[in-house]
């Protein structure tokens, strides 16, 4: 198993567990103020998590690692809710800043180059400072910054807030593609049926509790999670 989390007891979670197996793509979902981006934030150690809980990576404690050694070490990208872009840089600024840790020299041209290929409009702005750009070119950005830190595994908060639709599907289409080519996706997202539609696997998050988990297909037709989150 990629990532294990049991009994993560913090602010308003309450013991929850689940697992992300390598490869997968895995949704939670549920209401605002549920918990889901808390549940990412305290797995990139952003956040300190009580007694009782236990996190691992790779078979490694993940309570071990401070947050910056989380992505340096370990290879667990976090795109936060609202980009958190250095706006005052380039885009190609904020894609290099992402590979301070790593040595692999060839890769990391690689990866831009990768990164280019999947926003092909990032690369025709890539001199433009990022504080200027469009919600929808930030999340590239920042999805393209997580990307070129050398990622085993991706977290994802709220990717597709702000987007409009057209650029939401595009969205998911290149995250699905670096799925494709190996990156494990963990995403959180009030918009529970593109989540579903996009995921393999889901849990519902419910006042800082698991209530349901399954299949998206399997919770696509569940009449709780229907009347709930999807509009009956």
């Amino acid at each position: 198993m990629l990532l294990s989390v049991k009994n993560l007891h913090i602010r308003a979670l309450h013991g929850i567990n689940f697992q992300i197996g390598e490869g997968e793509i895995v949704c939670i979902i549920g209401a605002n103020g549920a918990g889901k981006s808390t549940t990412l934030r305290a797995i990139s150690r952003l956040v300190p998590v009580e007694d009782g809980t236990e996190m691992t990576f790779m078979e490694k404690d993940l309570l071990q690692y401070p947050a910056d050694k989380v992505v340096s070490k370990l290879g667990i990208s976090h795109v936060p809710e609202g980009r958190r872009l250095f706006g005052n840089l380039t885009i190609m600024e904020n894609l290099k800043l992402a590979t301070f840790a790593r040595k692999d020299k060839e890769k990391i041209e690689e990866d831009l180059k990768r990164v280019f290929d999947i926003f092909p409009r990032l690369e025709e702005r890539k001199l433009q400072k990022s504080g200027t750009l469009s919600g929808g070119e930030q999340q590239m950005v920042a999805i393209g910054r997580a990307f070129m830190s050398g990622r085993k595994i991706m977290l994802l908060d709220e990717p597709s807030m702000g987007l409009a639709p057209l650029l939401m599907l595009s969205m998911f289409d290149a995250l699905k593609e670096l799925n494709e080519e190996g990156t494990t996706i963990l995403l959180v997202e009030q918009n529970a049926r593109m989540a579903l539609q996009f995921a393999q696997r889901g849990y519902v998050l419910e006042s800082g509790n698991l209530v349901v988990e399954g299949s998206s297909e399997e919770l696509l037709v569940n009449p709780e999670v229907k009347n709930a989150y999807l509009g009956g």
